[in-house]
């Protein structure tokens, strides 16, 4: 019995030196990777935009069936009927047609007018002539000519197909979920369709870039061809451009559509978007909100 106790003592001493090394090594892992860390501390961002709340409700009577009052820095719905209803669009179409077209062409790209004579709105562009890109764009913001909106997608490498595809893949980057484009002009009025609340969210994105502001802020510009030789008058349909504030932005009508009007408003430092769809009196119905908003939204620091 004597010589089977000695490897029974061996083996528990072994063991037990066993665990003591190892309990010291774990140790030394607590030690050097845990406690002798310290804990980074997270800084707290906190948004310097202000919260907008109407000083006085609003109730609106408008013959829209769609209404959106936007707050553009902070994107805070102030005001809304039917904001997630698809509506077709219409005209303000283009102004997706104007981002896309800014994303590719330089001003003083010289674009070549390949159709004339195009449904709707025509500025009387023929077929051959030549013009600046920054003149198409104003012939398509102002009088909404559905020829230089054309011009622009038929110029783009691959043309109208290729234009259209990447109107939908900027829409997708702009996360609107809810928005569809068919062609550059809005005349396919069932498959060029979109939400009140996206189309103000386009209309702030597009608002960002200081080219496409600039012209939608324009009630009249004459253009011309490269060759001088043939001229053309541009008015902006927005009736309410310079009114109340008001800076832009795109008007749009089909029989499907009804009349649609998406206006930026500035507010003090602040700007308002307000989009209305599917209206009997797009302007009148604009005007109400424009009254109904002036000096009535306080700007809160604290965010509810």
């Amino acid at each position: 019995m004597k010589g089977y106790k000695r490897p029974l003592l061996y083996f528990f001493l072994f063991v037990c030196l066993s665990f003591l090394v190892t309990f010291a090594i774990f140790d030394l892992f607590l030690r050097y990777y845990i406690f002798d860390k310290k804990i980074e501390e997270v800084p707290l961002t906190i948004s310097n935009t202000l919260y907008p709340v109407f000083k006085s409700e609003i109730n609106p009577d408008t013959t829209a069936k769609a209404v959106v009052v936007l707050d553009d820095e902070s994107k805070v719905l102030l005001f809304s009927k039917n904001p997630n209803l698809l509506f077709s669009m219409a005209s303000t179409t283009k102004i997706m047609t104007a981002l896309v077209a800014l994303d590719y062409y330089k001003m003083d790209d010289v674009l070549i007018i390949k159709t004339e004579n195009v449904e709707g709105v025509n500025i009387g562009f023929k077929v051959g002539e030549k013009l600046n890109f920054v003149d198409v764009l104003y012939a398509m913001l102002l009088p909404s000519g559905n020829d230089a909106a054309l011009a622009l997608a038929k110029n783009y490498p691959g043309g109208e197909g290729e234009f259209v595809k990447k109107m939908n893949e900027k829409a997708k980057f702009l996360n609107l979920t809810n928005t569809n484009f068919a062609d550059p002009i809005g005349l396919e009025d069932s498959r060029d369709y979109t939400t009140p609340l996206d189309l103000a969210r386009l209309a702030s994105a597009a608002l960002e870039n200081k080219i496409f502001s600039n012209v939608v802020g324009t009630r009249t510009i004459e253009i011309s061809d490269i060759s001088g030789e043939n001229k053309y008058l541009l008015r902006n349909l927005n009736k309410l451009l310079g009114v109340s504030g008001v800076d832009g932005v795109k008007t749009g009508h089909t029989t499907e559509a009804g009349q649609v009007l998406v206006t930026s408003k500035k507010e003090g430092s602040h700007r308002i978007i307000i989009v209305v769809m599917d209206s009997q009196d797009r302007f009148s119905d604009t005007e109400k909100l424009l009254n109904l908003i002036s000096g009535n939204i306080n700007y809160l620091s604290i965010h509810p």
